[in-house]
């Protein structure tokens, strides 16, 4: 690979992964609801929504970044920890914060504001996180008594090209699962908002904490296993195989052959929620999510890493992999000059 190329492929990585930053939306986001409040009067809908949306990019990054801590109980008490200080912080400024800020100038009260507003998705999204996570070490104290559940594992192929591996997944793309998940927290989030204020009277003697601790419990958990229950049914029985010099994708009874020297780009992700492939090349674009569909029982909603002989066949195919920040997720493309 010449300079130029390789100063192109970097670039686009670089590129890539600040598209995809959250915190970088998140900043963006506010700044732009910031921008507009102060040139307004009052609080419109659209800077409203961006102090939500913003607000839960924060939230995401956050605990994605408590996700990949090691170890991993750091991230658990880093995670409870910023969970109970900001919903503590959010009740104190409720109950407190109109006073306190009366004496300050209006851009000083404004810029409060949007902090506030946008405390509370992220507070929501933060806590909807640890309760997965409490859900989660319950479901693993009773998976004790029971045999502890298994990675699918690749089998080789009756053809003896190669080895594949069964797993039940979604057909869904990342960028459609993160889209729903933004509406989700706006639609959810503004009708949490016009519930508090429609019931004013109600919130104003629970107090803001109970209030918050009951909008979590009866809006944003019921959402959360209501659109976990819908992902899942649509989910499919798929086989990845890898060949000698082609991928075999089957989705339900869809198969999908592509010649590794078409292929143009293959992410791999063994492990969370996200565990997922993505395949695209040669008329296929394929995107199926394993973390989000319910496994089989006895084996864990993973995918198992790739063997070492694909990584060969791909960059013999032509193929670079891409460096990740995370240990599960393998990615391979191929430049412009590769094709």
């Amino acid at each position: 690979m010449t300079d130029s190329a390789l100063d192109t492929q970097v670039h686009r990585t670089v590129g890539r992964r600040l598209i995809r930053n959250p915190l970088i939306w998140g900043a963006l986001l506010l700044l732009a609801a910031l921008i507009w409040t102060l040139a307004g009067d009052d609080l419109s809908f659209f800077p409203f929504l961006l102090m939500l949306v913003g607000g839960w990019c924060f939230g995401f990054a956050f605990v994605n970044a408590t996700l990949r801590m090691v170890p991993a109980r750091n991230g658990v008490f880093l995670h409870a920890g910023v969970a109970i200080v900001l919903g503590a912080a959010i009740a104190f400024v409720v109950e407190y914060g109109e006073d306190l800020l009366a004496s300050f100038p209006d851009p000083v009260r404004a810029g409060a504001v949007v902090v506030q507003l946008a405390a509370i998705p992220a507070a929501g999204w933060i806590w909807l996180g640890l309760v997965s996570r409490i859900t989660d070490v319950m479901t693993r104290r009773e998976a004790k008594k029971r045999p502890v559940p298994v990675t699918p594992e690749w089998e080789r192929e009756e053809s003896g090209d190669g080895s594949g591996v069964r797993f039940p997944g979604i057909p869904l793309r990342m960028r459609a699962l993160t889209g729903a998940i933004i509406a989700i927290v706006v639609v959810f989030g503004l009708g949490g908002t016009a519930l508090v204020i429609a019931f004013d009277d109600v919130v104003l003697r629970l107090g803001a904490r109970l209030t918050i601790i009951l909008v979590g419990v009866v809006i944003a958990l019921p959402v959360y296993f209501i659109f976990t229950a819908l992902l899942r049914r649509r989910t499919e029985s798929c086989l990845v195989a890898f060949g000698n010099d082609e991928l075999r994708v089957t989705v339900g009874e869809s198969t999908h052959v592509i010649p590794f020297r078409r292929l143009e780009r293959l992410v791999w992700r063994t492990r969370s929620d996200y565990a997922r492939i993505e395949v695209q090349g040669d008329g296929v674009d394929l995107s199926l999510v394993a973390g989000l569909a319910k496994p089989p029982r006895g084996l864990t909603a993973e995918l198992p890493p790739l063997p070492r002989r694909v990584f060969r066949r791909l960059e013999l195919a032509g193929m670079t992999q891409e460096s990740s920040r995370r240990r599960d997720v393998t990615i391979f493309t191929r430049s412009p000059e590769q094709a």
